[in-house]
């Protein structure tokens, strides 16, 4: 492990040190203020940051708050409401790529990757799915970027499709580890297909981002009704396993002949990305799902809170995840036997989650048009 003091500028600051122990640290969030502002690129100098993950959530707050978007605004005037909101959403994420260009070139293609995803409305649609993010990729223009798909059924045929033709993809909304092997399985086709396609492997990037916070959300209101004292004693305890048998399962799958191969061509792995990384509950420490989810190779996506309390006092002693499987399945076990069946909880986290980003996007097309409106009457374009 890094010591504190072995480096008396950068390495001492607890994200560099996560940095050194081998995870990529990634802000969830953007907006127009925050690029216009310099924090983004502040943020990649002060706090250790070398991505952007972006979600339909993350945009509807920007557009919610602020002027940032009056100009963009007066300018879209008239304009047809999704085509403005996809011209705002990736007009930002091409100055944020821009801005993490130099992390992109330093890490070789690795890191300085800037997420967008895909209108949540198309989750349960393969053939839309890849069609918006062949769009995506070609408007951003970016070799930096990353289209987000949800890892739904339907979102696994679109991930091989998408990765078979070079562009770099961010699987969403994983909640299980059955589902995170096929997403594994999808990603590994999808780079077979590129390399069969004449694509430099090298340069396409891929993450699964496994949705930690939610689930103890779920899995703990489980238990409070359970409860009794052996429940209570698991509270807290079902994310942080399940993120560490998915890591396990991880390992198995870069292990493999298959995977083998296809580094040999030079493929980058598909590195696990834990999100929801903020702590819901306050009774817990708030920077539990970085610190207990520290190993080299994987990326922690954080919102601006849990960025800043890790900056201040995250905790990084040393890997914190590899040769824990057996006792992660012990938890997972010790959950299901108070009569909480984890494939029901992962399984209503998917559901909630698309759903919940539908709602997102519903908000940011009713800011957007609000702002269509406005705009068009102060230059006189509407009555």
């Amino acid at each position: 492990m890094t010591s504190p003091t072995d480096t008396p500028n950068s390495l001492s600051r607890p994200t560099s040190r996560l940095s050194e122990a081998g995870v990529s640290i990634w802000l969830d969030d953007l907006s127009r203020e925050r690029l216009a502002t310099g924090n983004l690129a502040q943020l990649v100098k002060d706090r250790d940051v070398v991505g952007v993950t972006t979600n339909p959530t993350i945009f509807a707050a920007a557009l919610s708050k602020g002027d940032a978007y009056d100009a963009a605004l007066h300018e879209l005037a008239g304009t047809d409401v999704e085509a403005a909101v996809e011209r705002i959403t990736t007009d930002d994420v091409r100055e944020a790529a821009d801005v993490l260009r130099p992390t992109y070139d330093a890490t070789t293609a690795v890191d300085g990757r800037v997420s967008i995803e895909v209108d949540p409305r198309l989750a349960r649609d393969t053939e839309k799915t890849v069609t918006t993010a062949e769009r995506l990729w070609s408007t951003v223009d970016r070799p930096n970027v990353m289209i987000k798909i949800p890892a739904t059924v339907e979102g696994l045929p679109a991930i091989t499709r998408t990765l078979a033709q070079g562009i770099s993809v961010n699987v969403t909304l994983i909640f299980s580890i059955e589902r995170y092997r096929a997403v594994m399985d999808a990603w590994l086709a999808g780079l077979e297909q590129a390399k069969a396609n004449g694509h430099d492997l090298a340069v396409i990037g891929s993450v699964a981002s496994f949705f930690v916070s939610r689930v103890d959300t779920a899995v703990d209101a489980a238990l409070d009704k359970v409860g009794t004292d052996e429940a209570a004693a698991l509270k807290g305890k079902a994310a942080i396993a399940n993120a560490r048998l998915a890591f396990a399962a991880y390992q198995e799958v870069v292990g493999s002949p298959r995977w083998a191969a296809l580094a040999e061509a030079g493929a980058q792995p598909q590195r696990p990305l834990w999100a929801s990384t903020g702590v819901k509950n306050p009774e817990y420490r708030d920077t539990m799902y970085v610190d207990e989810l520290v190993v080299a190779g994987v990326v922690n996506t954080m919102p601006q809170a849990t960025l800043d309390a890790f900056a201040d006092h995250g905790i990084v002693l040393g890997d914190t995840v590899t040769g824990t499987g057996d006792d992660a399945a012990a938890t997972i076990a010790a959950v299901e036997a108070q009569g909480i069946a984890m494939s029901d909880v992962t399984k209503q986290l998917e559901e909630e989650g698309v759903e919940k980003f539908e709602v997102s996007w519903s908000q940011l097309l009713e800011t957007t048009t609000a702002g269509l409106e406005a705009a068009a009457k102060s230059t006189g374009g509407a009555e």
